[in-house]
């Protein structure tokens, strides 16, 4: 039975189409190594295959495997007999020490006149692998995040990727309980054993309380006293908690949008589980209906869109909030590489409207688009400025540009 849920799932994973397979291309014929972060089990390896299947001659090396990571017992020999080749390092943070072989060996290629394509990283946590890459790869490396599945390459599949979130293993899985069965096995594999991998001191039961914390918190403003309080820790050890799960990419920390309006503004950023599927596991839902009949339908679906339309725009982009402490409000607010802002409402409803405060909010940061995101699949205005989207049309357009 299991040997046919996991063919299966290879089968259908494959179909997948990822938008990110293009970057990557593109950033291996533009710079000498590529680091594509994401989260473990979130598609990773796939898409690196994937990758290596449009490039001949390959080779992948799994650093936790340890036949695979042998080879690398003396590393410049073996890449320097492998210089004509892309070389694809899987766990690279496993191996720490091998970033300052990797930039002599992108040199060395480099006077050889070979300036790109050479390795493509793959890292499950993302500052730990920037400390570890930042000064030794600096002006070598190209970083790219691959976040969960999103709507546009699973259409129309959208209520099921919300309820079982992004991961491909139980996107595709038989049932909604076989999906909730998978997300508790990586939540708990994640606590007792890949976080003490990166060197954490944190209690698994401690982390564990704390997730569940956040979820039921789920897009609230952060009150790390609040927090400190409820689990009887220090303000700091609160901090460090967030900082770990947002370095895990489990957590977005959603920060406020400062600017001279001549208003007082909400200073402390915002907080999501960005995978909408372990955010139901966290809170104990399985089925549609236990999401819908739960207090966190609402901003259960806002984090959802959001990590939609963050996913959707374009590379360079920058994810903010925005909120005075009079109440106006925009949930995400983009600012595009030319410096453009998008504002955008999330609304769960299938009449929604656009709040005075979203209103006021975007007249005075002057957005260049004013937008309001809901499940529906019609796009009307809703004033003279804002028009009311389909999450879908929404990325879509992000997508585009």
């Amino acid at each position: 039975m299991y040997l046919a849920f996991l063919m299966v799932t290879v089968k259908y994973t494959r179909m997948i189409q990822r938008r990110a397979e293009q970057r990557i291309v593109r950033g291996l014929n533009e710079a000498p190594a590529v680091a594509l972060l994401g989260p473990r089990q979130v598609g990773k390896t796939t898409l690196a295959r994937a990758v290596a299947e449009q490039v001949p001659d390959s080779i992948y090396l799994d650093l936790e495997n340890q036949a695979h990571a042998a080879r690398l017992a003396q590393p410049a020999a073996y890449l320097e007999r492998h210089a004509d080749r892309l070389v694809i390092l899987d766990e690279v943070q496993r191996m720490p020490g091998l970033f300052e072989v990797l930039r002599g060996q992108i040199d060395q290629r480099r006077r050889l006149g070979r300036r790109t394509g050479q390795f493509l990283l793959l890292g499950s946590a993302s500052q730990t692998l920037l400390r570890q890459s930042a000064e030794s790869l600096a002006g070598r490396l190209v970083y790219d995040e691959l976040p969960g599945l999103d709507v546009l390459e699973t259409s129309p599949e959208r209520d099921r990727l919300w309820l079982r979130g992004g991961f491909p293993d139980p996107f595709l899985a038989r049932s909604d309980a076989a999906a909730a069965r998978w997300r508790l096995s990586f939540i708990r594999t994640y606590l007792e054993r890949d976080i003490p991998q990166f060197g954490v001191r944190i209690p698994a039961e401690t982390l564990n309380r704390f997730w569940t914390m956040l979820a039921h918190r789920q897009g609230g403003v952060l009150n790390a006293s609040q927090l400190a309080r409820s689990m009887d820790v220090s303000v700091p050890a609160v901090g460090r908690y967030v900082d770990l799960l947002v370095d895990l990419m489990l957590v977005r920390r959603l920060q406020p949008y400062f600017a001279n309006v001549g208003k007082r503004l909400i200073k402390s950023p915002k907080v999501y589980i960005r995978d909408s599927g372990l955010l139901h596991t966290l809170l104990g839902l399985t089925t549609f209906d236990d999401v819908l009949s739960h207090p966190i339908v609402g901003p259960s679906w806002e984090g959802f869109a959001i990590e939609n339309l963050i996913a959707a725009a374009p590379f360079g982009t920058i994810p903010w909030f925005y909120r005075t402490q009079a109440g106006a409000e925009i949930d995400l607010l983009l600012q595009l590489p030319d410096q453009r802002l998008w504002a955008i409402e999330v609304k769960r409803s299938s009449a929604p409207r656009a709040r005075r405060g979203f209103e006021l909010a975007a007249g005075d940061l002057n957005a260049a688009k004013r937008m309001v995101v809901y499940p529906g699949d019609e796009e009307f205005p809703l004033s003279k400025a804002t028009t009311a989207l389909p999450l879908e049309a929404a990325m879509a357009r992000l997508a585009k540009l």
